[in-house]
Protein backbone atom coordinates (compact mmCIF):
# COMPACT_ATOMS: atom_id res chain seq x y z
CA UNK A 1 0.00 0.00 0.00
CA UNK A 2 1.42 3.24 -1.14
CA UNK A 3 -0.29 5.16 2.21
CA UNK A 4 -1.44 3.78 5.49
CA UNK A 5 -4.41 1.97 5.57
CA UNK A 6 -7.38 4.69 7.07
CA UNK A 7 -10.78 2.85 8.58
CA UNK A 8 -14.27 4.45 7.41
CA UNK A 9 -15.09 5.36 10.52
CA UNK A 10 -12.13 7.50 11.37
CA UNK A 11 -11.98 9.03 8.54
CA UNK A 12 -15.45 10.08 8.51
CA UNK A 13 -14.87 10.72 12.16
CA UNK A 14 -17.96 9.31 12.38
CA UNK A 15 -18.15 9.31 16.67
CA UNK A 16 -17.91 12.84 17.09
CA UNK A 17 -20.39 13.36 14.08
CA UNK A 18 -23.08 10.94 16.15
CA UNK A 19 -22.36 12.42 19.57
CA UNK A 20 -22.88 15.42 18.01
CA UNK A 21 -26.77 15.97 19.27
CA UNK A 22 -27.49 16.84 22.88
CA UNK A 23 -31.37 17.50 22.94
CA UNK A 24 -32.11 20.47 25.20
CA UNK A 25 -35.11 18.36 26.20
CA UNK A 26 -33.15 15.70 27.72
CA UNK A 27 -31.15 17.93 29.56
CA UNK A 28 -34.45 19.17 31.17
CA UNK A 29 -36.14 15.79 31.24
CA UNK A 30 -38.74 16.55 29.41
CA UNK A 31 -37.76 14.16 26.36
CA UNK A 32 -39.57 15.63 23.00
CA UNK A 33 -38.91 12.52 20.24
CA UNK A 34 -38.41 15.37 17.23
CA UNK A 35 -35.62 17.67 19.23
CA UNK A 36 -33.35 15.03 17.06
CA UNK A 37 -34.63 15.16 13.71
CA UNK A 38 -34.87 19.57 14.23
CA UNK A 39 -30.87 19.49 15.37
CA UNK A 40 -29.82 16.66 13.01
CA UNK A 41 -31.33 18.46 10.12
CA UNK A 42 -30.06 21.79 11.27
CA UNK A 43 -26.47 20.55 11.51
CA UNK A 44 -26.95 19.06 7.87
CA UNK A 45 -27.59 22.47 6.79
CA UNK A 46 -24.45 23.60 7.92
CA UNK A 47 -22.63 21.02 6.68
CA UNK A 48 -23.68 21.78 3.04
CA UNK A 49 -23.37 25.63 4.05
CA UNK A 50 -19.97 24.74 4.55
CA UNK A 51 -18.99 22.94 1.08
CA UNK A 52 -21.14 25.69 -0.48
CA UNK A 53 -18.43 28.04 0.64
CA UNK A 54 -15.81 26.10 -0.24
CA UNK A 55 -16.68 26.19 -3.72
CA UNK A 56 -17.72 29.44 -3.67
CA UNK A 57 -14.29 30.95 -2.53
CA UNK A 58 -12.80 28.75 -5.34
CA UNK A 59 -14.61 30.37 -8.14
CA UNK A 60 -14.22 33.62 -6.34
CA UNK A 61 -10.22 33.02 -6.50
CA UNK A 62 -10.63 32.77 -10.36
CA UNK A 63 -12.61 35.76 -10.91
CA UNK A 64 -10.49 38.32 -8.91
CA UNK A 65 -8.19 38.01 -10.91
CA UNK A 66 -7.17 40.85 -13.08
CA UNK A 67 -7.52 38.43 -15.92
CA UNK A 68 -9.89 35.20 -15.82
CA UNK A 69 -7.86 32.32 -17.12
CA UNK A 70 -9.70 30.80 -19.92
CA UNK A 71 -8.38 27.20 -18.73
CA UNK A 72 -10.28 28.07 -15.02
CA UNK A 73 -13.64 28.61 -16.64
CA UNK A 74 -14.79 25.56 -17.01
CA UNK A 75 -13.96 24.37 -13.24
CA UNK A 76 -15.82 27.68 -12.23
CA UNK A 77 -19.15 26.69 -13.88
CA UNK A 78 -18.54 23.30 -12.74
CA UNK A 79 -18.45 24.44 -8.95
CA UNK A 80 -21.30 27.00 -9.20
CA UNK A 81 -23.31 24.52 -11.07
CA UNK A 82 -22.62 22.24 -8.04
CA UNK A 83 -23.80 24.90 -5.70
CA UNK A 84 -27.21 24.85 -6.98
CA UNK A 85 -27.29 21.09 -6.78
CA UNK A 86 -26.32 21.25 -2.86
CA UNK A 87 -29.05 24.19 -2.76
CA UNK A 88 -31.78 22.25 -4.04
CA UNK A 89 -30.91 19.18 -1.96
CA UNK A 90 -30.90 21.74 1.10
CA UNK A 91 -34.39 22.90 -0.39
CA UNK A 92 -35.66 19.11 -0.13
CA UNK A 93 -34.72 18.70 3.59
CA UNK A 94 -37.74 21.12 4.55
CA UNK A 95 -39.89 18.23 3.33
CA UNK A 96 -38.47 15.45 6.04
CA UNK A 97 -38.75 18.89 8.44
CA UNK A 98 -42.38 19.50 8.40
CA UNK A 99 -42.78 15.88 8.84
CA UNK A 100 -42.35 17.41 12.62
CA UNK A 101 -46.12 18.46 13.47
CA UNK A 102 -46.96 22.07 15.30
CA UNK A 103 -47.55 20.40 18.31
CA UNK A 104 -44.46 18.67 18.23
CA UNK A 105 -42.47 21.34 17.86
CA UNK A 106 -43.90 23.38 20.67
CA UNK A 107 -42.40 20.43 23.16
CA UNK A 108 -39.40 21.99 23.10
CA UNK A 109 -39.27 25.29 21.24
CA UNK A 110 -39.47 27.21 24.64
CA UNK A 111 -35.94 25.59 25.64
CA UNK A 112 -34.43 27.21 22.51
CA UNK A 113 -34.81 31.23 23.27
CA UNK A 114 -32.96 32.75 21.84
CA UNK A 115 -31.19 30.50 19.50
CA UNK A 116 -32.24 31.31 15.57
CA UNK A 117 -31.16 30.76 11.98
CA UNK A 118 -30.63 33.80 11.96
CA UNK A 119 -27.58 33.30 13.76
CA UNK A 120 -26.29 31.24 11.18
CA UNK A 121 -22.85 32.41 9.85
CA UNK A 122 -22.20 30.46 7.23
CA UNK A 123 -25.36 31.37 5.59
CA UNK A 124 -25.05 34.34 6.35
CA UNK A 125 -21.43 34.42 4.19
CA UNK A 126 -22.76 32.94 1.68
CA UNK A 127 -24.81 35.58 1.05
CA UNK A 128 -22.08 38.33 1.47
CA UNK A 129 -19.83 36.68 -0.80
CA UNK A 130 -22.50 36.40 -3.56
CA UNK A 131 -23.16 40.04 -3.64
CA UNK A 132 -25.84 40.91 -1.00
CA UNK A 133 -25.16 44.24 0.08
CA UNK A 134 -25.89 45.85 3.52
CA UNK A 135 -28.38 47.96 2.10
CA UNK A 136 -30.26 45.46 0.58
CA UNK A 137 -31.25 43.28 3.79
CA UNK A 138 -33.84 44.30 6.10
CA UNK A 139 -33.54 45.17 9.08
CA UNK A 140 -33.46 42.79 12.04
CA UNK A 141 -35.12 43.57 15.17
CA UNK A 142 -33.66 47.31 14.29
CA UNK A 143 -29.84 46.10 14.48
CA UNK A 144 -27.31 45.26 11.77
CA UNK A 145 -27.79 41.92 10.29
CA UNK A 146 -24.17 40.69 11.96
CA UNK A 147 -25.39 41.98 15.42
CA UNK A 148 -27.23 38.59 15.86
CA UNK A 149 -23.30 36.88 15.11
CA UNK A 150 -21.04 35.96 17.98
CA UNK A 151 -18.17 38.45 18.53
CA UNK A 152 -15.71 36.85 16.54
CA UNK A 153 -17.96 35.89 13.95
CA UNK A 154 -18.77 40.05 13.57
CA UNK A 155 -15.54 40.87 13.50
CA UNK A 156 -14.82 38.18 10.24
CA UNK A 157 -17.84 39.54 8.78
CA UNK A 158 -17.36 43.33 8.63
CA UNK A 159 -14.06 41.94 6.80
CA UNK A 160 -15.82 40.30 4.67
CA UNK A 161 -18.11 43.16 3.60
CA UNK A 162 -15.58 44.85 2.61
CA UNK A 163 -14.08 42.76 0.54
CA UNK A 164 -15.53 42.31 -3.31
CA UNK A 165 -17.96 40.09 -3.62
CA UNK A 166 -18.45 37.52 -6.62
CA UNK A 167 -21.18 40.14 -8.42
CA UNK A 168 -18.27 42.80 -7.85
CA UNK A 169 -16.02 40.54 -9.86
CA UNK A 170 -18.27 39.15 -12.16
CA UNK A 171 -19.42 42.56 -12.98
CA UNK A 172 -15.75 43.63 -14.19
CA UNK A 173 -15.31 40.46 -15.97
CA UNK A 174 -18.60 41.12 -17.86
CA UNK A 175 -16.76 44.84 -18.30
CA UNK A 176 -14.33 43.33 -20.28
CA UNK A 177 -16.04 41.22 -22.56
CA UNK A 178 -14.96 41.53 -26.43
CA UNK A 179 -17.27 41.51 -29.46
CA UNK A 180 -19.13 44.32 -28.34
CA UNK A 181 -17.41 46.36 -30.94
CA UNK A 182 -15.08 45.43 -34.19
CA UNK A 183 -14.37 47.89 -37.47
CA UNK A 184 -17.17 45.82 -39.88
CA UNK A 185 -19.83 45.95 -36.09
CA UNK A 186 -21.04 47.89 -33.74
CA UNK A 187 -23.49 45.75 -31.68
CA UNK A 188 -25.58 47.90 -30.40
CA UNK A 189 -26.47 49.69 -33.86
CA UNK A 190 -27.38 46.32 -35.17
CA UNK A 191 -29.13 45.75 -31.79
CA UNK A 192 -31.30 48.96 -32.18
CA UNK A 193 -32.10 48.59 -35.35
CA UNK A 194 -33.43 45.22 -35.02
CA UNK A 195 -35.69 46.33 -31.78
CA UNK A 196 -37.14 49.26 -33.81
CA UNK A 197 -37.81 47.34 -36.81
CA UNK A 198 -39.38 44.25 -34.81
CA UNK A 199 -41.77 47.04 -33.01
CA UNK A 200 -42.99 48.86 -36.07
CA UNK A 201 -43.44 45.78 -37.54
CA UNK A 202 -45.91 44.83 -35.03
CA UNK A 203 -47.32 48.34 -34.97
CA UNK A 204 -47.93 48.24 -38.79
CA UNK A 205 -49.46 44.33 -38.27
CA UNK A 206 -51.56 46.60 -35.47
CA UNK A 207 -53.19 49.30 -37.87
CA UNK A 208 -53.34 46.86 -40.78
CA UNK A 209 -55.93 44.96 -38.94
CA UNK A 210 -59.47 45.23 -39.97
CA UNK A 211 -60.66 43.07 -37.28
CA UNK A 212 -60.40 45.52 -34.95
CA UNK A 213 -62.12 48.34 -33.88
CA UNK A 214 -60.37 51.88 -33.68
CA UNK A 215 -60.33 52.22 -30.09
CA UNK A 216 -58.71 48.75 -29.73
CA UNK A 217 -55.84 49.46 -32.43
CA UNK A 218 -54.93 52.64 -30.75
CA UNK A 219 -54.67 50.87 -27.03
CA UNK A 220 -52.41 48.44 -28.35
CA UNK A 221 -50.32 50.20 -30.76
CA UNK A 222 -49.45 52.87 -27.20
CA UNK A 223 -48.76 49.36 -25.52
CA UNK A 224 -46.52 48.58 -28.28
CA UNK A 225 -44.64 52.22 -28.00
CA UNK A 226 -44.35 52.04 -24.09
CA UNK A 227 -43.00 48.69 -24.62
CA UNK A 228 -40.11 50.40 -27.09
CA UNK A 229 -39.70 53.28 -24.61
CA UNK A 230 -37.78 50.70 -22.12
CA UNK A 231 -35.15 49.74 -24.47
CA UNK A 232 -34.62 53.34 -24.66
CA UNK A 233 -31.90 53.22 -21.60
CA UNK A 234 -30.82 50.20 -23.09
CA UNK A 235 -29.19 52.28 -25.87
CA UNK A 236 -28.63 55.87 -23.89
CA UNK A 237 -26.00 55.32 -21.13
CA UNK A 238 -26.78 58.82 -19.66
CA UNK A 239 -30.27 57.58 -19.35
CA UNK A 240 -29.22 54.24 -17.97
CA UNK A 241 -27.35 55.72 -15.32
CA UNK A 242 -29.71 58.12 -14.40
CA UNK A 243 -31.88 54.64 -13.85
CA UNK A 244 -29.76 52.87 -12.22
CA UNK A 245 -28.45 55.63 -9.62
CA UNK A 246 -32.43 55.30 -8.89
CA UNK A 247 -32.06 51.58 -8.30
CA UNK A 248 -33.33 50.62 -11.00
CA UNK A 249 -30.19 48.10 -12.53
CA UNK A 250 -27.10 47.11 -10.50
CA UNK A 251 -24.53 46.66 -12.56
CA UNK A 252 -22.68 49.20 -15.11
CA UNK A 253 -24.32 49.83 -18.44
CA UNK A 254 -21.24 47.89 -20.62
CA UNK A 255 -21.82 45.00 -17.87
CA UNK A 256 -25.36 44.64 -18.53
CA UNK A 257 -24.45 45.01 -22.32
CA UNK A 258 -22.07 42.48 -22.51
CA UNK A 259 -24.35 39.60 -20.37
CA UNK A 260 -26.90 40.62 -22.85
CA UNK A 261 -24.80 39.75 -25.91
CA UNK A 262 -23.22 36.74 -23.91
CA UNK A 263 -26.95 35.66 -23.71
CA UNK A 264 -28.39 36.13 -27.12
CA UNK A 265 -25.48 34.75 -29.04
CA UNK A 266 -24.73 32.15 -26.29
CA UNK A 267 -24.65 29.47 -29.02
CA UNK A 268 -21.46 30.80 -30.15
CA UNK A 269 -18.49 28.69 -29.02
CA UNK A 270 -16.87 31.44 -26.99
CA UNK A 271 -20.08 32.21 -24.89
CA UNK A 272 -21.14 29.12 -24.22
CA UNK A 273 -19.32 28.57 -20.75
CA UNK A 274 -19.93 32.33 -19.80
CA UNK A 275 -23.71 31.65 -20.23
CA UNK A 276 -23.52 28.85 -18.46
CA UNK A 277 -21.89 30.79 -15.57
CA UNK A 278 -24.77 33.32 -15.88
CA UNK A 279 -27.21 30.36 -16.04
CA UNK A 280 -25.77 28.55 -12.85
CA UNK A 281 -25.97 32.66 -10.96
CA UNK A 282 -30.05 32.61 -11.90
CA UNK A 283 -30.19 29.25 -10.48
CA UNK A 284 -28.41 29.86 -7.20
CA UNK A 285 -30.22 33.02 -6.86
CA UNK A 286 -33.38 31.26 -7.68
CA UNK A 287 -33.45 28.21 -5.40
CA UNK A 288 -32.26 30.45 -2.32
CA UNK A 289 -34.81 32.72 -2.85
CA UNK A 290 -37.38 28.98 -2.81
CA UNK A 291 -35.53 28.23 0.17
CA UNK A 292 -36.56 31.75 2.12
CA UNK A 293 -40.30 30.65 1.30
CA UNK A 294 -40.10 27.40 1.94
CA UNK A 295 -38.42 28.31 5.05
CA UNK A 296 -40.95 31.65 5.96
CA UNK A 297 -44.11 28.97 4.81
CA UNK A 298 -42.61 26.57 7.43
CA UNK A 299 -42.68 28.85 10.10
CA UNK A 300 -45.95 29.97 9.50
CA UNK A 301 -47.27 26.67 9.45
CA UNK A 302 -44.94 25.93 13.08
CA UNK A 303 -45.68 29.21 14.65
CA UNK A 304 -48.73 30.89 13.41
CA UNK A 305 -48.64 35.05 14.58
CA UNK A 306 -46.22 33.78 16.77
CA UNK A 307 -42.14 35.46 17.43
CA UNK A 308 -39.53 33.60 16.17
CA UNK A 309 -37.34 32.32 19.03
CA UNK A 310 -34.67 35.33 17.99
CA UNK A 311 -37.22 37.88 18.56
CA UNK A 312 -38.27 38.53 14.60
CA UNK A 313 -41.41 38.92 13.51
CA UNK A 314 -41.37 35.37 12.70
CA UNK A 315 -42.59 33.97 9.13
CA UNK A 316 -43.45 37.86 8.21
CA UNK A 317 -39.12 38.39 8.60
CA UNK A 318 -38.92 35.63 6.15
CA UNK A 319 -41.78 36.29 3.79
CA UNK A 320 -40.64 39.97 3.01
CA UNK A 321 -36.73 38.83 2.69
CA UNK A 322 -37.81 36.64 -0.04
CA UNK A 323 -37.96 39.31 -2.47
CA UNK A 324 -35.80 41.44 -1.24
CA UNK A 325 -32.68 39.57 -0.35
CA UNK A 326 -31.97 38.77 -4.17
CA UNK A 327 -28.33 39.29 -5.74
CA UNK A 328 -28.89 39.13 -9.71
CA UNK A 329 -32.01 40.42 -9.81
CA UNK A 330 -30.10 42.06 -13.21
CA UNK A 331 -30.17 38.80 -14.86
CA UNK A 332 -33.47 38.22 -14.25
CA UNK A 333 -35.01 41.57 -15.33
CA UNK A 334 -32.39 41.09 -18.84
CA UNK A 335 -35.44 38.93 -20.46
CA UNK A 336 -37.29 42.27 -20.59
CA UNK A 337 -35.07 42.98 -23.33
CA UNK A 338 -34.50 39.60 -25.08
CA UNK A 339 -35.71 39.55 -28.86
CA UNK A 340 -37.03 36.27 -30.86
CA UNK A 341 -33.76 34.94 -32.07
CA UNK A 342 -35.09 35.20 -35.80
CA UNK A 343 -34.77 39.09 -35.39
CA UNK A 344 -31.23 38.89 -33.47
CA UNK A 345 -28.56 40.81 -35.89
CA UNK A 346 -26.57 38.02 -37.46
CA UNK A 347 -22.96 38.05 -36.81
CA UNK A 348 -20.06 39.33 -40.02
CA UNK A 349 -18.28 36.20 -40.80
CA UNK A 350 -14.85 38.11 -39.58
CA UNK A 351 -16.67 37.72 -35.78
CA UNK A 352 -18.23 34.79 -36.22
CA UNK A 353 -14.84 33.00 -36.83
CA UNK A 354 -13.07 34.74 -33.83
CA UNK A 355 -16.19 33.25 -31.48
CA UNK A 356 -15.44 29.92 -33.01
CA UNK A 357 -12.95 26.78 -31.88
CA UNK A 358 -10.03 26.37 -33.90
CA UNK A 359 -7.93 23.59 -34.62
Amino acid sequence: MKYPSVHYSDYLEIEKIINAQHPKSDEYKKPAHDELLFIITHQTYELWFKQILFELNSVLSTFHQPQVEENEMGRASARLERIVSILKMVLGQIDVLETMTPLDFLDFRDMLYPASGFQSFQWRLIETKLGLRMGDRLSYNQSPFYKSLAESQQAEMLKVLEEPSLFDALEKWLERTPFLQADDFNFWESYQKAVNDMFQADIETVKNNDRLPPEDKEKNIKSLQDSLKTFDALFDEQAFNEIRQAGNFRLSYKALHAALLIQLYRDQPVFQIPFRIIRALLDIDETMTMWRYRHALMAHRMLGQKIGTGGSSGHKYLADATSKHKIFNDFFNLTTFFIPRSQIPTLPKSISDRMNFHY
